[in-house]
This record gives C-alpha cells, structure tokens and sequence, in this order.
C-alpha cells in the first residue's frame, strides 16, 4: 500500500468503524476496505487486527464450520471511545484542510437578511 505509514491509521478507524456496527472478519474487511480503494493482503490486514486485539480496540472470537475456522472481532469500549476521539480530531483536521480547497469567496448574512458575498 503506498503512502502505508500515512494510511494506516485511516485503515485502523475503518476496522473500528465497521466492528461497532457488526462483528467483522479478515476477509470481508479486506474486501470492504477494496472498496474504498485500500489494497490490503492478509498479512497486512491480520497483523493489524491481532495489533487491535492486544490493545484492547478489539476482542474476537473463533467459529468453525466443518474444516472452515473464522475469527469474528467486534469493537470494546475502548475501541468505540478510540473512534470517537479520532473522529472529532478527524472532523478538525478536515475542516482546516479543506477550508483553502473550497476557495476564499465566503458568503455572510447581513443583519438584514440579504446575502453578501465577500472575496
């Protein structure tokens, strides 16, 4: 994955993201994250899952299925305030770093209601 120590935060918050809505596995992560454009390999994915768990974001479980074992993590306490904090430090990020891509023409209402563009 290029740019992979810049991304791979953004991948952690997917992981969170999807554990609290539902239990997740390796597999189907790896694919849902395709669909955001991050190409990751099993041996990228499991070591950052695993990672998770030891800290405490995450706790799985183990099921198997005739010769198919699958391990299900789901988001801990820990992980949904981690996600939390990161998304109110994302929300600030994004809003300094796009203030500029959206141009400087602001627009304000007078105190007479009508609309003023400002340069």
């Amino acid at each position: 994955m290029k740019h992979h120590d810049l991304l791979a935060g953004l991948v952690r918050l997917h992981v969170l993201h999807h554990a609290i809505e539902h239990e997740i596995y390796g597999q189907w992560m790896i694919d849902e994250l395709a669909h955001h454009g991050y190409r990751l390999s099993p041996g990228t994915l499991y070591p950052m899952l695993h990672s998770m768990e030891r800290k405490g974001y995450l706790i799985s479980r183990e099921e198997s299925q005739g010769s198919t074992r699958r391990r299900f993590y789901r988001a801990t306490d820990l992980g949904r305030e981690g996600l939390a904090v990161a998304k109110r430090q994302l929300r600030e990020l994004a809003g300094e770093a796009m203030k500029n891509e959206i141009g400087t023409s602001s627009i304000c209402i007078s105190s007479k209601g009508d609309k003023e563009s400002e340069q």
